[in-house]
């Protein structure tokens, strides 16, 4: 089981994702930016990581808005979803080929990766924003 973590980024009405790059595992599939937890590393911590390293902000991580676990060909992942805030710097696309923000209603435009299917569906359903 590998330790997945992503944020999700809200600016008003829209929340951010990201596309795979097309060379990647499930490339050019739009998801929450994120990565795995490194051993030793919170999931916080790795949020935070990844997200220097992903898209060049510093994001404040908050409560974990759902947990899935989901089995891939190739792996097998625990994702947890934190919402996030961009507290410092603009997104920059230094790994993804695309950034978008993008309203709930937007969701079924998108070709979302496999294990982001229910948080997708919770999301829709979400009225807490």
């Amino acid at each position: 089981m590998t330790e997945v973590v992503a944020a999700l980024v809200w600016d008003n009405d829209k929340f951010m994702i990201c596309q795979r790059p097309q060379e990647k595992a499930r490339g050019l599939l739009w998801e929450f930016a994120g990565g795995k937890v490194e051993p030793g590393e919170t999931k916080e911590a790795a949020l935070i990581r990844e997200c220097r390293e992903e898209l060049g902000v510093t994001i404040s991580v908050g409560g974990v808005f759902m947990e899935v676990e989901h089995r891939y060909p190739d792996i097998t992942v625990r994702l947890t979803l934190f919402n996030a805030k961009i507290a410092e710097g603009v997104p920059q696309m230094l790994e993804h080929n695309d950034i978008r923000w993008i309203r709930r209603e937007d969701i079924p435009l998108y070709a979302f990766c496999p294990a982001d299917v229910e948080i997708l569906k919770k999301l829709q359903n979400y009225r807490n924003q």
